[in-house]
């Protein structure tokens, strides 16, 4: 049975019990790293049917607060956000500082990063990416890709593609660690100097690859984020195809009001 509300409407008891076990988290009573009650124990606690609960349940979920752990249940999370500051983040002065952009933003959150490198080396070039690229598709590039950790959770995946005709001749490209600044600052070193980056953001539900890969309930929201990284000359010399656990981050734009 729903409650009334204002205009004579009602909540459904599913969303009346997700919101309280929400407020539970939020309030500190469900503590980070607790298990949230098991289904029978909420059945018990509210009187309702298992449907009842599991609809609860895919609400809570829904809040990003917590994770589901297969055989186990489901547990809050000890994580906040990350904050992602697409103003900030590419800087110079961190490439300079010897930062690359995820470490320089997860120490700006107070978090412990950790990059795994899973693959480096040649690699046909798909068809969206040799476009954005200006090669044929197929061409060879450079692939690099890595699994990013937070606090020792993967939080998200990323694949940098680089144009085989700018990358031959700089070898630290080629080494997992290319170095203090990451692979942008290997790039300017080198004499593409970047002018801008520009980024394409799209959310939608993970598939069951990608919710196995970043440790995420099956169907989770994800952010598909492909990034164009634009030298003075107007050559784009890396594509970035990053996939992030959406309830990991927050996205923030400063944007000029100038003409």
């Amino acid at each position: 049975m729903g409650t009334a509300v204002g205009g004579g409407k009602s909540v459904p008891r599913y969303v009346q019990i997700a919101d309280e076990i929400v407020q539970q988290i939020r309030a500190g009573v469900l503590k980070p790293g607790d298990m949230v009650p098991s289904e029978s124990e909420l059945v018990d606690r509210y009187g309702v049917a298992g449907g009842t609960i599991r609809k609860a349940m895919v609400e809570v979920r829904a809040s990003g607060l917590v994770e589901t752990r297969h055989g186990k249940g489901s547990l809050v999370k000890a994580r906040p956000p990350v904050r992602h500051r697409s103003s900030d983040r590419f800087r110079r002065s961190h490439r300079k500082g010897g930062k690359a952009a995820y470490l320089a933003e997860s120490e700006q959150a107070g978090a412990t990063a950790k990059v795994s490198v899973l693959f480096i080396g040649p690699a046909d070039a798909p068809d969206d990416v040799a476009e954005r690229l200006g090669v044929a598709a197929g061409d060879k590039v450079l692939a690099r890709r890595r699994l990013y950790f937070r606090n020792g959770t993967p939080v998200e995946t990323a694949t940098s593609y680089l144009p085989w005709d700018v990358v031959k001749d700089i070898p630290e490209l080629f080494a997992e660690n290319p170095g203090p600044g990451g692979i942008y600052a290997r790039l300017e070193d080198d004499g593409h100097i970047f002018a801008e980056f520009v980024e394409t953001l799209q959310a939608r539900p993970a598939s069951k690859a990608e919710s196995s890969e970043l440790a995420l309930s099956p169907g989770a929201p994800v952010v598909h984020l492909i990034r164009d990284a634009v030298t003075e000359e107007g050559r784009v010399v890396e594509v970035c195809d990053t996939l992030m656990a959406a309830d990991q981050f927050v996205f923030s734009y400063r944007i000029p009001a100038a003409d």
